[in-house]
């Protein structure tokens, strides 16, 4: 039996997608209120838990020979940014310790690549970089970093724990709206007047599920694997997405300090008057001063993963916005 947290999730989904066309045996394990209709219900065993909870966990696990842990908040703001580290850190490695007491004989846990911005600066390959508090952008990044921390000391007490770190997924499924699916919609909707340009790495939602499937059969404990496609810049993404909707590109590049000062408002607002997620927040705009490009050919290599283009990611996604009715 296969385990796989937050399966109703961006990547999650698509992961068990084709862990089915696969024919593997798989059960999921998701939020109590998290939408699962998207899944192939009738083909997977569903447990509706939330990580925090100890027995529902250990129950979860019982019988898996393999879990893939992607359950966490994946949100740059929270009203309570406590619940961060009860999430994405305590949870995931509750998660991890209770598959290993259960028998796991492999796990893949799901990092980020947002954890990942010093790397360059450090020196050596992202495979084998490590990182230490300091270098974390705002509560989402140190949670995720402390969870990463944790699977790493568990590789080296001689678990098969295996790190993966996907980079921005885009693509078609993404119910929830995860920051770079947010920003699209919106672009296509005509309600982003202006931008702050910046560098990142895209891979394709279905890729980034592919890659965690060949991290599980062939991946190494204490190596981190980056999942990544292609590295461009906001300014050419939107472009992108301007050609593909006839959407004008905007006029004007915000300043990082004025875009700063508005995360800081936008932040305020959401945490006292909307409590909504903003569309600028503070970690975000943070985030666009770190280098956000990196090379995953190694990584790439290893696993046999070919991507896809940014364009026919993009061009999927957009299709699919469409068919949501989103625009």
């Amino acid at each position: 039996m296969i385990l796989v947290t937050g399966g109703g999730g961006f990547i999650g989904s698509h992961l068990v997608h084709q862990l089915v066309r696969d024919n593997q045996p798989v059960r999921v394990l998701e939020h109590p209120s998290a939408q699962v209709d998207h899944l192939p219900l009738q083909k997977i065993e569903l447990v509706r838990a939330d990580i925090r909870d100890t027995a529902a966990v250990r129950q979860a696990v019982r019988g898996c020979d393999s879990v893939y842990h992607l359950a966490a908040d994946p949100n740059l703001w929270r009203r309570n940014r406590k619940e961060y580290d009860a999430i994405n850190h305590v949870g995931a490695v509750q998660v991890m310790r209770e598959s290993l007491d259960a028998g796991a004989t492999r796990i893949v846990y799901v990092s980020t690549e947002s954890i990942l911005t010093s790397a360059n600066s450090k020196g050596g390959a992202v495979e084998s970089v490590r990182f230490c508090e300091q270098d974390m952008i705002g509560p989402y990044c140190l949670s995720k970093f402390r969870a990463e921390r944790a699977a790493f000391e568990l590789a080296q007490q001689g678990a098969p724990v295996i790190v993966c770190s996907p980079t921005l997924p885009i693509g078609p499924g993404d119910r929830k709206q995860t920051p770079p699916t947010r920003l699209a919609v919106a672009f296509c909707r005509g309600k982003v007047p202006a931008y702050l340009d910046c560098h990142f790495n895209l891979i394709d939602v279905r890729d980034a599920a592919d890659g965690l499937v060949r991290a599980m059969h062939r991946g190494r404990p204490g190596i981190r694997y980056l999942i990544g496609g292609h590295n461009t810049r906001l300014v050419h993404w939107l472009k992108l997405l301007a050609t593909m909707t006839n959407r004008p590109m905007p006029r004007r590049r915000v300043p990082y300090a004025l875009a700063l000062t508005a995360g800081w408002f936008s932040e305020l607002w959401a945490d006292t008057v909307s409590h909504r997620i903003p569309m600028a927040t503070v970690t975000g705009v943070r985030l666009t001063k770190r280098t956000m490009s990196f090379d995953p050919s190694a990584s790439l290599k290893e696993l046999g993963l070919q991507t896809r283009s940014v364009e026919e990611s993009t061009r999927d996604a957009v299709n699919w916005y469409r068919q949501e009715g989103w625009i």
